[in-house]
């Protein structure tokens, strides 16, 4: 008889699926914004690791990954050592691993790169798994340009402030 009245389970389902749903609806105007940036600025606003950067701010905004300085600092860190491995072994200004495929110099910088980000962010207790992506996609080479890296951090930026505002505006509380 209960299934017929909503029982317990059915008022948990109901949550999820609020929870499901705002997660969703966020993560997709966050990126939309940055996405929409991007197309202005004709530089890239929208890149990988920018997707598990929102889910975590909408999905799991209590987590300590996802508050807005994990953000900030794990993506700048990420950069950082994106770069400089790229740098330290020569491969600026080489086809990227998408274009000439991957090699011993780039396998070296695209570890160590998520290596030492990870490092860092451990020391420093700042814990943001997608910067791991972030770094990548620099030691990689697929963005390495100064525009291309200013835009990096700008959206990084963007969608940190935009997924903070939304969680504090629309859950009604701080998140951390």
């Amino acid at each position: 008889m209960s299934a017929f009245l909503g029982g317990p389970a059915d008022g948990l389902r109901r949550r999820r699926a609020g929870a499901a749903g705002y997660a969703a609806a966020l993560c997709l105007v966050v990126l939309a914004l940055s996405g929409a940036m991007g197309l202005a600025l004709t530089q890239p606003w929208l890149f990988p690791s920018l997707g598990p950067t929102v889910m975590l701010f909408f999905e799991s905004p209590e987590q300590p990954a996802s508050r807005p300085l994990n953000a900030l600092v794990g993506h700048g860190v990420g950069l950082v050592a994106g770069i400089a491995c790229l740098l330290a072994l020569g491969l600026a200004g080489q086809p990227s691993v998408p274009e000439a495929g991957l090699t011993l110099p780039y396998l070296v910088a695209g570890a160590l790169s998520v290596a030492i980000t990870t490092l860092v962010l451990t020391l420093i207790t700042l814990p943001h798994p997608p910067a791991g992506a972030t770094t990548l996609i620099v030691s990689l080479g697929i963005l390495t340009q100064p525009l291309q890296l200013l835009s990096m951090a700008g959206a990084v930026i963007l969608i940190t402030v935009a997924g903070w505002a939304l969680n504090r505006l629309l859950l009604g509380r701080r998140t951390q």
